[in-house]
């Protein structure tokens, strides 16, 4: 067994890909195991390795984790992304749960019916644009720092950043009003953790496409 963490869920974005995220710009290397059939998930919830029956499942520091939003937190504390205190701490976890509101709706999108697509994308954009984006431009605007919280980079750095781009994916122009995040966008992009994680052939996922929705309902149907 490596040191590596160990991640197994689908070849595929979804509740994943922001503790992906968060590993890469850690600067940690770590090691997939992709889900492919219903059989695969069943075993592992029959030899008891999913304590809600659920991935992810992140195997880290001998623990087997589950629950998007305990794994990031452990990952974001043990990498120093996490706040030097408990008011930097309160503030990163409103920063990262207003996100992860507006990145349920895009994880969401890829399963929505054909006829509701549009009105889908529409919401997406609208929340992005008139509840979730002004909030973080005002913070960047207000403090005049180049992160969220602290002056130091933190979790809530990057979530944010995942965010971004999956909007921009769906909506190319969703920052145009909001010259902070264009600023932020590009100091963020040229981390290095962050720029080796967003090149060809990284560990990063592409968009969901009709494969990876068809492997979900296969998978996890009932």
């Amino acid at each position: 067994m490596s040191g590596k963490p160990r991640l197994t869920y689908l070849n595929g974005r979804g509740r994943m890909e922001p503790i992906r995220w968060l590993l890469a710009a850690a600067g940690v290397e770590f090691e997939e195991v992709y889900l492919e059939t219903k059989e695969q998930y069943e075993k592992l919830i029959k030899d008891g390795f999913l304590l809600f029956q659920q991935v992810p499942l992140v195997e880290i520091d001998g623990m087997k984790m589950v629950q998007t939003r305990a794994i990031m937190s452990y990952i974001a504390g043990k990498y120093n992304l996490y706040g030097k205190d408990l008011k930097e701490r309160a503030l990163i976890d409103m920063y990262v749960e207003g996100i992860s509101d507006l990145m349920q709706m895009i994880l969401m999108f890829p399963f929505s019916p054909p006829d509701t697509k549009e009105k889908n994308l529409e919401s997406i954009k609208e929340r992005a644009t008139n509840r979730y984006f002004p909030v973080f431009e005002k913070v960047l605007k207000q403090h005049g720092q180049d992160f969220l919280v602290g002056n130091k980079f933190s979790w809530a750095d990057v979530q944010l950043m995942e965010a971004i781009l999956a909007v921009e994916e769906k909506v190319p122009d969703v920052l145009s009003g909001f010259p902070q995040l264009q600023v932020f966008k590009t100091k963020m992009s040229n981390m290095p953790t962050i720029k080796k994680f967003l090149q060809p052939g990284s560990p990063r996922k592409p968009p969901p496409d009709a494969h990876y929705v068809e492997t979900v309902l296969k998978v996890f149907k009932k």
